[in-house]
């Protein structure tokens, strides 16, 4: 799955959870609280969760690919430095040697360890930047998630405290109700008088 298709899965689950808040009807009484149904919240954030460590694996395996990045450029920069060891050797070995092979040779060694260090450090740079937006991207996704997780606790909880008012409200009548139909018999104080 190419990181394009990942990156739009991700959002379009994103979206279709701000979506389905948005489209919550408020709860009885309070419009900052909506009714929100469980099963599919749950389903929205069951499938968000199964993209996501996907996506943080993608970007987890281009950070690990740093490591092969540079080693390439090391192996790269090893046989510069081998090829240019060999022709000075090749310089060195022939019978015609004069001062200028060993200035030539030197020079191709110089050349070879400066090239072989602009590859090393080049990788180095992709590496380190293909890590940082490895990083962030993956901040940015988590961020988000932790957006929607937030917001489910504050709607759910505000949704259970409502109940809790709702039922204890329902209970005090229901109990004012009850009494209403057995009232208390009035004490006859004479009784009291007769016997004092």
């Amino acid at each position: 799955m190419s990181s394009k298709m990942m990156t739009s899965k991700i959002e379009q689950l994103i979206d279709e959870i701000e979506d389905y808040i948005d489209s919550c009807k408020p709860a009885f009484l309070n419009n900052n609280n909506i009714i929100v149904n469980k099963e599919e919240i749950d389903e929205l954030l069951r499938e968000l969760r199964m993209t996501t460590p996907e996506e943080i694996k993608r970007c987890q395996k281009i950070i690990s690919n740093q490591e092969a990045i540079i080693e390439d450029a090391k192996q790269k920069a090893t046989g510069l430095i081998n090829d240019a060891t060999a022709k000075t050797s090749e310089l060195v070995n022939q019978e015609a040697v004069t001062q200028q092979a060993y200035g030539q040779a030197e020079e191709i060694v110089a050349l070879a360890t400066k090239q072989a260090q602009e590859i090393v450090d080049t990788a180095t740079n992709e590496a380190n930047q293909m890590r940082a937006a490895a990083v962030q991207y993956t901040d940015s996704l988590l961020g988000n998630v932790e957006k929607i997780i937030s917001t489910s606790l504050e709607v759910n909880s505000a949704k259970y405290e409502s109940l809790i008012t709702s039922l204890t409200d329902c209970y005090n009548i229901v109990t004012a109700n009850r009494a209403e139909l057995y009232p208390a018999e009035p004490v006859d104080d004479s009784v009291f008088e007769e016997e004092n």
